[in-house]
């Protein structure tokens, strides 16, 4: 036992000593392994940053509403059919299910954005149509002014409710209640402006106007309310999949579904989106561990050219050892664990640049650290693979370091 670990010793320092002695050559055979294991640490440091943030955002973001809207399937729109929800679907499930609250309506009549604009400059924002219950169920809460009242949509009233974003855009003054903007061509009167809320998977929050559902529907007329958005929350103790299970098959009669067909309608949680990034996660993780994986094997590929090149330029010292009794198991060993050193070494210093990476991306996010967003099993991955480079690819040229005869290295030149 004594002699086996005084012989990983003699290796240990025989490589620490080969490897300095060619310092240069050292860092360009792991430089390979070090962008590998760099790469592996700051990728897997920036997913769970942002599938992190993503979750705080989503809980933040009304966390127990429930979005119901229609869906078109593949079939349908070849035939060149729309699967809807209307007004009157908003209606018959605001009385019909007792086990939801606080049910809103909330439409969208231009397909990307409408225009607004306040003494001769327009911008272009998100337009929501919807009632007073919507604040409620998103929270959304005025930094200045008011909501939207239950008599600003039953008697159409023409007011608005602005994001911050708009307010900044359209140059507006910091208390805007009581001015007019115009959209389209019709004078709304701001009655309040939301608090700030961020972004959401990189997507303005703030950036949005909102108007009363039945004032929008007699600005651009009843048949955009065949197209909307039905949001509501779970009642208190109520769990969603019993939600879910109740709403789909009073929907499915509803709108006349046949038995055996998919649904034209579903649910979005916020549990469903972390779900959705979380599988976009993985598959950029897998991408980029393949991509990573090659890197690794020209680290590895290089790690045994440069010992097969110093094979050969210590044949002779090979030679001299082998002819004072070290045995081809010694020299073998050697090798396998200078080779192991130089991949660990790039490894090391892999994992260095990596965590520096995700201290930089830390900052940037609140209450995060480096050792928060990288977690033990991609440190411990990245030694565990590095470590199979260094003895696979370092095994053939320590297998013929150990099958050299010592007479003609000795005549080696």
């Amino acid at each position: 036992m004594f002699d086996f670990i005084n012989m990983i010793w003699q290796c240990l320092k025989a490589s620490v000593m080969s490897i300095y002695s060619n310092g240069l050559r050292s860092i360009l055979t792991t430089l390979g392994i070090v962008i590998g294991v760099a790469a592996v640490i700051s990728v897997v440091a920036v997913m769970n940053g942002m599938s992190s943030m993503i979750g705080n955002q989503l809980n933040d973001f009304a966390s127990d509403m429930v979005t119901l809207t229609a869906k078109t399937s593949e079939q349908q729109r070849l035939l060149g059919q729309q699967s809807e929800l209307n007004y009157d679907d908003y209606l018959w499930l605001k009385n019909k299910a007792d086990f939801i609250r606080d049910v809103s309506p909330s439409m969208q009549p231009t397909e990307f954005s409408a225009q607004l604009e306040f003494a001769g400059k327009g911008v272009s924002t998100q337009l929501i149509g919807t009632d007073s219950v919507y604040q409620r169920v998103v929270k959304v809460y005025p930094e200045v002014g008011r909501f939207l009242s239950p008599s600003d949509d039953r008697y159409r009233r023409r007011v608005v409710f602005l994001g911050a974003t708009v307010v900044k855009n359209l140059n507006l003054p910091k208390d805007p209640v009581g001015q007019f903007v115009r959209l389209n061509d019709d004078w709304l009167r701001i009655i309040g402006v939301g608090e700030k809320r961020g972004s959401l998977f990189g997507f303005d929050q703030d950036n949005y106007i909102i108007v009363p559902l039945n004032t929008l529907r007699s600005i651009y007329g009843d048949s955009i309310s065949n197209n909307l958005n039905i949001l509501f929350r779970p009642n208190d103790g109520v769990h969603f999949d019993a939600v879910k299970s109740q709403l789909s098959e009073l929907l499915r009669y509803r709108m006349n579904v046949p038995d055996g067909e998919k649904d034209t309608f579903e649910f979005i949680t916020a549990e469903k989106m972390q779900e959705k990034f979380d599988s976009i996660v993985s598959m950029v993780l897998t991408v980029t561990s393949g991509v990573v994986g090659l890197s690794l094997l020209v680290g590895g590929i290089g790690v045994m050219n440069i010992m097969l090149v110093s094979v050969t330029e210590r044949t002779k010292e090979i030679g001299i050892v082998k002819s004072l009794g070290a045995t081809p198991h010694f020299i073998m060993l050697q090798f396998l664990v200078e080779s192991l050193m130089l991949s660990i070494l790039g490894g090391v210093v892999g994992l260095l640049i990596g965590f520096s990476a995700a201290a930089i991306f830390a900052m940037l996010l609140p209450s995060a650290t480096a050792l928060e967003l990288v977690p033990s099993w991609a440190i411990w991955l990245s030694f565990g693979f590095t470590s199979f480079i260094g003895v696979f690819f370092g095994l053939a040229p320590a297998i013929k370091a150990s099958r050299l005869d010592p007479i003609d290295a000795l005549r080696y030149e």
